[in-house]
């Protein structure tokens, strides 16, 4: 008996000498890698802030903590391609508009949230949409009587058309001497008086006269909206700026230097001020892989929604008007090539098909002029596009950089301003990855949610929100959860200059990964918009844990 215990004690000291030490083991799970030399896997090895191992023998390894996943679904963490990230944080506590259906119901809840808010302060977002309640534009005459001194300004979910009531117009100087800017529409009844509707850089007449956000406000709409993200399963965000870009940077460089920092952030500023970037990037290099800048983000066009994106043919519902272009081309054109000869990278907001044309032929004269090299070109959207287009996209490697879950809400009354051979080119998945396009998802937050799995449920389903295309909305361009997933990991990964740390799980690479309750590679796809993630973990460290 002696000889047989200590048999047993020689055989545990040898395997646990033999055992590597790691500091957590998440075990019994279904892992969906990325990695096309390691697809799938039960067991992953953490030590630190790195993978040190993915397969399937837990037994190699003596783990200070096991975590048995319980056969869930292990992914990749998500990186969010395209957001707002402060204003969605400001958002999240602000009036909610976008599910109001009737004109009445969008006065009620504008009224309850002012009154439950001190006098005299800005309420804005919102996210409301006109087509709820059949298209009708909202006046200022609907919620003057309800606001009290609130001065309000309301973001059309798209972002681009706003509405102001009396009182905010009276403290921006707005009236019937007002005239439009360049790139933006300032609307006015047939007396010439102003509606309070604002389009794209007529926006700005009213941005002017709002308070900017205190520090304070500002870190408190980051944690916020952070909190919100990772509970979401997003690990990776690129912003695209709210509060003028590098107010926004300020903030997120506070949050880098504390123990706040739980999601990543690649910080996209204004492209206007791309010589104030260069010379920023020169002194202060370009952050690390928690926090790192050196991104633009530049305009061509406005919104579908808002009649701003820019066509080469008339909207059916308005053929006064093919859209606009919010930045003067000329100085569009000036920005993008010296930019892009300084280094730095570009990413351009383009929705209408002539503004995806025009972006492209500028990037592709920025290459002739400053020579080949690692740039990574981004459309934002990339959102109408022709066949020809898409050619070019692969033709000059330019990266889509696409957010599916507007098609969910477009897909319903988009056929009022575009004929059908232009709505075949709407979000074209499928057509772009066929042509070798890299297409990047992401959400636009908070135009839309920032789950991803609202993204990948509209990109795999493409069923729009009043339930009339179940079998989806131009389904030609339907495309797999697996390449859905790609999206939203490997292929944003490599849109925020990190494919060598993030967006697959592999030994090396840093612990980012999420958990999900269910597995949306099985499940019936019209329910994967109800999957919840469960657990997240960046570098290592479990920033949400689902109760």
């Amino acid at each position: 008996m002696k000889h047989l215990f200590n048999l047993f004690v020689v055989s545990f000291l040898l395997i646990s000498c033999g055992s590597q030490k790691v500091d957590k083991l998440y075990v019994n799970a279904k892992i969906w890698t990325g990695d096309t030399s390691n697809p799938s896997a039960s067991v992953i090895a953490i030590k630190g802030e790195k993978i040190v191992y993915v397969g399937d023998d837990a037994t190699k390894y003596n783990a200070n903590e096991t975590i048995d996943v319980g056969g869930k679904l292990l992914l990749p963490g998500f990186t969010d391609n395209h957001t707002h990230f402060l204003s969605a944080g400001y958002s999240l506590s602000s009036v909610k508009l976008k599910d109001a259906m009737t004109k009445q119901e969008f006065i009620d809840r504008i009224a309850a949230f002012c009154k439950s808010k001190p006098d005299a302060t800005w309420v804005m977002e919102g996210s409301w949409d006109h087509e709820n309640w059949g298209g009708e534009l909202p006046t200022k005459e609907w919620i003057d009587s309800v606001c009290g001194e609130h001065p309000v300004f309301l973001s059309r979910y798209d972002g681009h058309m706003a509405f102001a009531n009396s009182k905010a117009l009276q403290l921006a100087g707005v009236d019937k001497n007002t005239v439009s800017p360049d790139g933006g529409v300032l609307v006015k009844d047939k007396n010439g008086d102003p509606t309070g509707i604002v389009k794209d850089a007529a926006m700005n007449l009213i941005i002017k006269a709002i308070p900017p956000p205190t520090d304070k406000q500002l870190d408190q709409y980051f944690d916020e909206a952070a909190k919100h993200a990772v509970e979401r399963g997003v690990t990776n965000v690129n912003d695209m700026n709210s509060y003028g870009g590098w107010s926004d940077l300020e903030a997120y460089k506070r949050a880098w230097k504390t123990d706040r920092m739980i999601v990543r952030m690649y910080s996209f500023v204004p492209l206007a001020t791309w010589e104030r970037l260069d010379t920023f990037v020169q002194k202060n290099g370009r952050g690390d892989d928690m926090l790192h800048w050196g991104g633009l983000k530049g305009y061509v066009d406005g919104s579908l929604g808002s009649t701003t994106a820019w066509f080469h043919q008339p909207y059916l519902d308005d053929p006064g008007t093919n859209g606009l272009f919010i930045t003067d081309t000329a100085l569009l054109r000036k920005w993008v090539l010296g930019a892009d000869k300084a280094g730095l990278h570009i990413g351009v907001h383009a929705i209408g098909d002539k503004a995806n044309d025009f972006i492209l032929e500028v990037y592709d004269q920025a290459v002739k002029i400053n020579g080949n090299r690692d740039r990574r070109f981004r459309v934002e959207h990339a959102q109408h596009v022709t066949p020809q287009t898409i050619d070019q996209f692969a033709k000059q490697g330019v990266i889509a950089s696409m957010h599916p879950y507007h098609l969910y809400d477009d897909g319903i009354w988009a056929y009022k301003r575009l004929d059908t051979n232009r709505l075949k080119g709407t979000y074209a998945f499928k057509s772009m990855k066929e042509k070798g396009v890299k297409v990047t998802f992401g959400s636009d937050w908070p135009v839309a949610p920032i789950d991803p799995l609202y993204g990948i449920f509209s990109a795999v389903t493409r069923i729009t929100g009043d339930g009339k295309n179940p079998n989806g909305w131009y389904p030609d361009e339907k495309i797999s959860v697996e390449d859905a997933l790609k999206a939203y990991t490997i292929s944003n990964a490599y849109a925020s200059f990190l494919e060598t740390k993030i967006g697959i799980l592999k030994e090396g690479f840093d612990a980012d990964f999420t958990v999900l309750e269910s597995d949306i590679l099985t499940i019936p796809q019209e329910k994967i918009k109800e999957v919840k993630a469960v657990r997240t973990v960046v570098k290592g460290k479990e920033v949400f844990i689902r109760k």
